[in-house]
C-alpha cells in the first residue's frame, strides 16, 4: 500500500482549523481533521451540479456562471465542458491555497481548465460576489463547504439562510439557476429555498457514478 503524503496545509478563512492536502501516488485528498472533504477519485456528484445546471440553461446566449468553491475543479470542469466557447465563468475561492494547490501539485487533476480563456478565479467571497450585482448570473453553483449544514466555515452559513437566498435570487437573471451541492439532505433548507421564492428541484446523485456515497442537489430556478 502507498502511504498518504502531507503536501501542504492552510488555515481556515477564521484561522479555527487547518485544511491538509495529501497525496498516494495519483490520488489526491484534502482533509480536514479526521473529515475527508474531497477526493480526486469521487467526482461523480460535483459534475452533476454542473451538468443539471448547463443544461437548464442551454438555450441562452453568452451564459454568465459564477461557481462558489474551487475544490479540485470537477464542478468547474464540467461546466467548460457543458457550455459553449461563449459562455463566462467566475470562480470564487476564499482560500488561497487551494488555487495555489490547483496551479501546483494538483495541475495534472486541472488539465488547465484555470487557463482556458472563459474562465476568472476570484479569491473571495461567493457570498460578496453575489451581492455585488442583481440579475447578473445565469447559474449560481454553489459547491461550499458540506452544503447547508457546513463544517469548514461558519461564515458559510449565510449562504444558506434566508437572506442569503434572498441575495442570489436577486443576483440571478430571470428563469436562472441556484444549484447546491450538499453531503445530505435538508428539509429545512429545502423550505427555505421555496419560501424565497425558488422553484425546487431536489435531487439525489451518487459521489462517484452509480457507487459511492449518496450526496444531494438543489436546482432551484428563480421564477421570472
Amino acid at each position: 500500500m502507498i502511504p498518504w503524503v502531507q503536501l501542504d496545509s492552510a488555515r481556515t478563512p477564521d484561522g479555527g482549523q487547518e485544511l491538509r492536502l495529501k497525496q498516494r501516488g495519483t490520488e489526491f485528498s484534502i482533509m480536514l481533521g479526521t473529515n475527508e472533504l474531497m477526493n480526486s477519485r469521487l467526482s461523480g456528484s460535483e459534475e452533476a451540479l454542473a451538468r443539471l445546471s448547463c443544461e437548464r440553461i442551454a438555450s441562452r446566449k453568452r451564459p454568465s456562471i459564477l461557481i462558489g468553491g474551487l475544490g479540485m475543479g470537477f464542478t468547474l470542469r464540467a461546466a467548460l465542458a457543458a457550455l459553449d466557447g461563449d459562455a463566462a465563468v467566475t470562480v470564487a475561492e476564499l482560500v488561497p491555497a487551494v488555487v495555489a494547490w490547483a496551479r501546483g501539485p494538483m495541475s495534472t487533476i486541472f488539465g488547465g481548465c484555470l487557463d482556458d480563456p472563459r474562465v476568472s478565479i476570484r479569491e473571495a467571497d461567493v457570498g460578496q460576489l453575489i451581492r455585488a450585482q442583481k440579475a447578473a448570473w445565469d447559474a449560481i453553483l454553489l459547491d461550499v463547504d458540506n452544503g447547508p449544514e457546513g463544517i469548514v466555515y461558519k461564515g458559510n452559513d449565510s449562504l444558506y439562510d434566508a437572506a442569503g437566498l434572498a441575495a442570489a435570487r436577486a443576483a440571478l437573471k430571470p428563469g436562472g439557476v441556484l444549484a447546491v451541492w450538499s453531503q445530505g439532505p435538508d428539509g429545512g433548507f429545502t423550505r427555505r429555498l421555496k419560501q424565497a421564492g425558488f422553484a425546487v428541484e431536489e435531487i439525489n446523485t451518487r459521489a462517484n457514478g452509480k457507487r459511492g456515497a449518496r450526496h444531494v442537489i438543489w436546482v432551484a430556478t428563480n421564477r421570472p
